[in-house]
Protein backbone atom coordinates (compact mmCIF):
# COMPACT_ATOMS: atom_id res chain seq x y z
CA UNK A 1 0.00 0.00 0.00
CA UNK A 2 2.94 2.42 0.99
CA UNK A 3 6.36 2.24 -0.45
CA UNK A 4 9.19 1.68 1.93
CA UNK A 5 10.32 5.29 1.54
CA UNK A 6 6.97 6.85 2.29
CA UNK A 7 6.82 4.78 5.86
CA UNK A 8 10.07 5.98 6.76
CA UNK A 9 9.51 9.48 5.94
CA UNK A 10 5.67 9.44 7.81
CA UNK A 11 7.66 7.83 10.71
CA UNK A 12 10.23 10.94 10.99
CA UNK A 13 7.79 13.54 10.43
CA UNK A 14 5.52 11.93 13.32
CA UNK A 15 8.46 11.70 15.50
CA UNK A 16 9.80 15.43 14.96
CA UNK A 17 5.96 16.80 14.89
CA UNK A 18 6.15 15.00 18.77
CA UNK A 19 9.55 16.70 19.30
CA UNK A 20 8.48 20.35 18.18
CA UNK A 21 5.59 20.10 19.79
CA UNK A 22 6.78 18.86 23.42
CA UNK A 23 9.33 21.84 23.28
CA UNK A 24 6.11 24.05 22.22
CA UNK A 25 4.13 23.34 24.98
CA UNK A 26 7.24 23.61 27.52
CA UNK A 27 7.63 27.12 26.13
CA UNK A 28 4.09 28.58 26.59
CA UNK A 29 3.36 26.77 29.69
CA UNK A 30 3.42 29.93 31.67
CA UNK A 31 1.41 31.42 29.27
CA UNK A 32 -1.61 27.83 29.39
CA UNK A 33 -1.66 28.73 33.46
CA UNK A 34 -2.36 31.86 33.39
CA UNK A 35 -5.49 31.84 30.17
CA UNK A 36 -6.65 28.34 30.40
CA UNK A 37 -7.33 28.01 34.17
CA UNK A 38 -10.64 25.89 34.51
CA UNK A 39 -10.73 23.95 30.94
CA UNK A 40 -10.70 20.74 32.32
CA UNK A 41 -14.40 21.56 32.94
CA UNK A 42 -15.05 21.99 29.56
CA UNK A 43 -13.52 18.63 29.10
CA UNK A 44 -15.72 17.07 31.34
CA UNK A 45 -18.69 18.82 30.17
CA UNK A 46 -17.68 17.72 26.52
CA UNK A 47 -17.31 13.78 27.50
CA UNK A 48 -20.99 13.97 29.80
CA UNK A 49 -22.36 15.19 26.61
CA UNK A 50 -21.22 12.78 24.47
CA UNK A 51 -21.89 9.83 27.38
CA UNK A 52 -25.54 11.60 27.01
CA UNK A 53 -25.52 10.88 23.39
CA UNK A 54 -24.83 7.27 23.29
CA UNK A 55 -27.04 6.51 25.92
CA UNK A 56 -30.06 8.14 24.65
CA UNK A 57 -28.77 6.22 21.05
CA UNK A 58 -29.26 3.11 23.33
CA UNK A 59 -32.13 3.99 24.59
CA UNK A 60 -33.90 5.12 21.69
CA UNK A 61 -32.49 1.34 19.93
CA UNK A 62 -34.65 -0.51 21.69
Amino acid sequence: MFSQGQLIFAICFLIAFIIVMIFSYRKDINTHKLFYKGNYKILIGFFIFIGLLFVIKIFLKR
